[in-house]
């Protein structure tokens, strides 16, 4: 069964609402506790609760262009192309791109990654991300 059909089966069999979540932790211990386990699977998947808000992310991935080897960072602005305003060349895009997966936790497409050519648009692809952390 698929994992995204298991989940609610499962809800549907214990018949409960979603309710605050269980650390992880408190897996092991559900065995002696059903209930505890059934509210656990019931809690919400979603990652917006804890996302990172717009300034952390504009803030995070400008230190990631500034210590970059090859940018003046004076230079460095939410709005900066990496080209353009930052003299980077395709192989020094490819390399920031890596390094905002790297920070953010993220895979990025290659599809995504070859749109992202300047700050704004790193910004903004990070800050919509669910899962960036």
């Amino acid at each position: 069964m698929a994992a995204a059909a298991l989940r609610p089966a499962i809800l549907r069999r214990i018949r409960l609402s979603p309710s605050p979540s269980l650390p992880i932790a408190a897996a092991s211990a559900a065995a002696s506790h059903p209930h505890a386990l059934a509210r656990w699977l019931a809690r919400p998947m979603s990652s917006h609760d804890a996302h990172l808000t717009r300034e952390e992310v504009v803030d995070r991935v400008l230190d990631i262009i500034k210590s970059h080897p090859k940018v003046d960072s004076s230079k460095v602005t939410p709005e900066a192309h990496f080209e353009k305003d930052l003299g980077l060349d395709s192989l020094d895009t490819v390399e920031v791109v890596m390094a905002i997966e790297e920070e953010f936790k993220l895979e990025i497409p290659d599809k995504e990654a070859d749109k992202i050519d300047s700050l704004p648009l790193a910004i903004e692809y990070v800050a919509n991300h669910p899962m960036a952390g």
